[in-house]
């Protein structure tokens, strides 16, 4: 299916690895012209001779800095002001007990995954309202609807998005620019493969054999039963970030393999 991406400029949050990579690599495949940021310049290079190489054909720019930070977001809207699809996919996750998040743990995870998402919209709806076109997606969770005990700070931002999406689509309601959130489920990006393997290790396991205990007793309401690919999550925020998802907006869009126990 030809998705209608060829040669509009997207900018993926946090692409260098994981979930934000395969969406890059997505929505090249689709023509889009991507680009890549991450925090070093190296890490950077890499993604990008990887979507190089893979013979994708677009156009992919990079960018090293932290979007965090207010400065940094600004220079990359002046070096590329006029983004037609934002994907804030930005973000960091960390199990911890409650008593032990601290201020500044709360205030750091509010500052990576909701500010910077906030900043990022703000700096690049106005040219999309020129154009009268646009896509603005944040990659919430699962964990935004069901909190996880093991880490209620990352939870809060991931609730916290699912606002700020539905409020920005309030405000530009018949426009030809949509807003949505994203919520993947567990998934098997980069940070989370490693943070599992080096459980699995801890408890001399296989990877298979932490994931089946995983869903059995941690996320037992999973339908798939697995974690999910990256690449599977990156296949619904390339149609949502398309021409073709013109009448879906202030929607929260789940690819959660199931784990909400909802209809709805």
């Amino acid at each position: 299916m030809d998705l209608d991406l060829q040669g509009k400029l997207a900018l993926v949050s946090g692409s260098t690895a994981g979930i934000g990579r395969a969406i890059a690599a997505s929505l090249a495949r689709e023509g889009a012209r991507v680009i890549v940021n991450g925090r070093s310049q190296s890490s950077v290079d890499e993604a990008m001779a990887a979507l190089g190489s893979a013979g994708h054909g677009a156009q992919i720019y990079g960018f090293a800095g932290d979007l965090s930070s207010a400065p940094v977001a600004q220079s990359l809207a002046l070096r590329h002001p006029n983004v037609e699809i934002l994907i804030n996919n930005l973000g960091i996750f960390e199990p911890k007990p409650f008593e032990e998040i601290t201020d500044s743990d709360w205030l750091r995870f509010f500052e990576v995954n909701v500010l910077s998402g906030v900043r990022l919209a703000r700096l690049f709806l106005p040219a999309m309202k020129r154009a009268n076109w646009g896509r603005i997606i944040f990659i919430s969770s699962e964990s935004g609807v069901q909190i996880p005990a093991e880490m209620i700070h990352y939870g809060m931002t991931k609730t916290a998005q699912l606002a700020v999406a539905r409020g920005i689509a309030e405000s530009v309601a018949g426009t030809g620019i949509t807003v949505n959130s994203v919520l993947p489920g567990p998934t098997n990006s980069r940070g989370v493969g490693e943070f599992v393997q080096a459980l699995a290790k801890a408890e001399n396991k296989t990877f298979e054999q932490f994931e089946t205990e995983f869903f059995r007793n941690v996320r037992p309401t999973s339908l798939i039963k697995r974690f999910a690919s990256p690449e599977e999550v990156a296949t619904l925020v390339t149609y949502v970030a398309s021409p073709l998802s013109s009448a879906t907006t202030g929607a929260a869009l789940r690819v959660d393999g199931g784990v909400i126990k909802s209809a709805f």
